[in-house]
C-alpha cells in the first residue's frame, strides 16, 4: 500500500528531503529546518547502531517514497530488472525515471511527483496529442508530452514549476517553449545515484 500520512514525518524519519513537498511553501521551509531529527518526542535521543539488512531496507524505503510506488510495484520493477541481461541497478532506474509522473517532475511540469500523479490521474496531460490517465505508463522514446489544455499552465502551483529558473532538467530529455516535453535518450541512473544507493537495494532484494 502507498504511504499517505504525513510528508514531513517520512522524511524526517529517512533523514533526507525527499522531494514530497512544493518548495517555497511553509511546509517545506519547516521540513528543512528538522530534517536531521527524527519524528516522536524522543527525536533527538541517541538511537542503536543500524543492522547492514536495516541499512538495506532504509534505502529500499527511501527509494519507495522519492518515486512514490508501493512495495508490489518496486518489486516488480525489481524483478522485470533482474531478468534483463546486464546492469540489474541501471535498468530499475530505468523502470522508475521512465514512469510519467516521474517525467512530469522531471520537466518541471510540477513542483512534486504526487502533484505529477493528479495531473495525469485528472486528464490534464496527453502522450503524443492522446490522453493518458496511467502515472505508471513507460514513456517511450521519441514520445511527446503536453498538457491537455492551455489553461491547465495557468493552475498557479503548475505556473511556478514551470518558471521555475533553477531547474535543471535531465540530458535525456527535452522541452520547447510551448511546454511540450521529450523522451530524446534512455535514462541512466546518475539521478538517483544522488539520493539512494541501488546496489544495497539490489542486495537486499536479492536474499
Amino acid at each position: 500500500m502507498r504511504y499517505i500520512g504525513p510528508k514531513n514525518r517520512i522524511a524526517r524519519q529517512i533523514g533526507v528531503d525527499l522531494g514530497l513537498k512544493t518548495p517555497g511553501t511553509k511546509s517545506y521551509a519547516r521540513l528543512l529546518k528538522k530534517i536531521n531529527i527524527p519524528p516522536g518526542q524522543h527525536g533527538n535521543k541517541k538511537r542503536k547502531k543500524i543492522s547492514e539488512r536495516g541499512i538495506q531496507l532504509k534505502e529500499k524505503q527511501k527509494l519507495k517514497h522519492i518515486f512514490c510506488i508501493n512495495e508490489k510495484q518496486l518489486k516488480k520493477y525489481f524483478k522485470k530488472s533482474s531478468l534483463k541481461k546486464g546492469n540489474t541497478a541501471l535498468y530499475l532506474s530505468q523502470f522508475l525515471e521512465l514512469r510519467l509522473d516521474n517525467i512530469l517532475y522531471r520537466l518541471g511540469f510540477a513542483p512534486t511527483r504526487n502533484s505529477a500523479r493528479q495531473l495525469i490521474t485528472h486528464g490534464h496531460i496527453l502522450i503524443n496529442g492522446k490522453k493518458m490517465n496511467i502515472p505508471s505508463y513507460q514513456v517511450r522514446l521519441n514520445d511527446e508530452i503536453s498538457f491537455s489544455n492551455e489553461k491547465t499552465t495557468k493552475i498557479p502551483y503548475i505556473e511556478k514549476s514551470l518558471n521555475n529558473k533553477d531547474l535543471i532538467i535531465p540530458p535525456w530529455l527535452e522541452r520547447n517553449n510551448n511546454n511540450v516535453g521529450k523522451l530524446i535518450s534512455l535514462p541512466n541512473s546518475d539521478e538517483i545515484l544522488k539520493q539512494v544507493n541501488l546496489r544495497l537495494i539490489i542486495e537486499y532484494y536479492s536474499k
